[in-house]
């Protein structure tokens, strides 16, 4: 049963997860740090997470698996994050965007991976919550995605560890870029690949795994645009969550933003040009053939005509009983065919 089909009926803001199981447990990370320490925490049951509204320190969640509802709601009601923001966490289908609430900024990406072997791109959400002093993330399963970004915490003097939860949003969602463009690359390869079978004349497959990329690219398209507006709401945004100061580093990630949607729309171009270089190919080999078959039967439509003629084998018919004849009309057809090859030579239809 899909998400939609799940939820008819039911009230805005009931909590439903129907989506599929991708890590076997959930995991919860807590990581509390400021300017001179950093703790990481595993979290074993969900009851012992709390939150201190008035700490200094900040406050970064990862929930890794979004399985279990009960979970989502806790977590929800310790930092006071409304329910229809825990709907659209567990909603996997959203398209990215921004809201803007009171005391938090909900923020929906799409953590993108390219599979080679199917030449496909997988979607995961990332969802972000980022308060006044905590940050709270939900991923559907464990692929080190923040892995750079504790490290940086574990780093005293570092830049992160002085900054406040705004920039750790920020840090959250560059990192998610930065993966569009290693999967850039990635089809660019591929891209690569398709044309150089495609000018060497190799036809297995080529036109369906080029159709399949140009769809994948599509998908990527409808993913990354709406991350343009998203990111100039923040960059633009009058909320007390995100400091001035900090609005410069949401400008260079529109930045990104922007590079990424660009080269999405190059690699469409690219696309369309090898579908019509393929379709180009495919019809001039077509093209060969037909004139080769046609050479042939203009060539040997003289000499059927001249072995039908001498086929109807009529009592008066003067040639029949000279010994030399059909000598002679095997000669005559030899005499035709190689002046017209020698015709088609001069004309170059050969």
């Amino acid at each position: 049963m899909s998400y939609y089909q799940a939820k008819k009926g039911l009230a805005p803001g009931t909590v439903l997860y129907t989506g599929r199981k991708k890590v076997e447990k959930v995991l919860i990370e807590n990581i509390i740090y400021s300017q001179n320490d950093v703790a990481e925490n595993k979290i074993l049951n969900i009851s012992e997470l709390e939150y201190n509204k008035d700490s200094d320190a900040i406050q970064w969640v990862i929930i890794t698996g979004l399985h279990d509802v009960g979970i989502i709601e806790r977590t929800g009601a310790v930092f006071n994050i409304h329910n229809l923001v825990l709907e659209d966490i567990l909603n996997t289908g959203q398209r990215p965007k921004v809201d803007f609430f009171d005391e938090n900024i909900f923020i929906v990406l799409k953590n993108l991976h390219f599979n080679a072997s199917k030449s496909e791109i997988v979607h995961e959400q990332v969802s972000i919550i980022l308060g006044k002093n905590f940050v709270l993330c939900f991923v559907e399963k464990d692929d080190n995605l923040f892995f750079p970004i504790k490290e940086r915490l574990r780093s005293s003097g570092s830049k992160m560890r002085n900054s406040g939860s705004d920039y750790l949003a920020y840090a959250l969602m560059d990192i998610v870029i930065d993966h569009y463009f290693i999967l850039l690359e990635k089809m660019e390869e591929h891209l690569d690949f398709y044309e150089n079978k495609i000018i060497n004349g190799e036809q297995s497959n080529v036109l369906n795994n080029v159709y399949k990329l140009k769809r994948e690219n599509l998908s990527l398209n409808n993913a990354i645009w709406p991350l343009r507006e998203l990111v100039a709401q923040l960059e633009r945004a009058e909320s007390g969550l995100i400091k001035k100061k900090n609005s410069i580093y949401f400008r260079d990630l529109y930045d990104h933003t922007i590079q990424v949607i660009e080269r999405t729309g190059v690699y469409r171009d690219l696309l369309t040009a090898l579908l019509e270089l393929h379709l180009s190919g495919s019809g001039n080999r077509t093209n060969e053939v037909m004139k080769v078959l046609t050479v042939i039967s203009t060539i040997f439509m003289p000499l059927t005509f001249i072995a039908g003629i001498y086929g109807m084998n009529f009592r008066n018919m003067p040639e029949l009983f000279v010994p030399w004849a059909y000598f002679a009309v095997l000669g005559i057809m030899v005499v035709i065919a190689i002046l017209m090859l020698i015709y088609f030579k001069r004309k170059k239809w050969l």
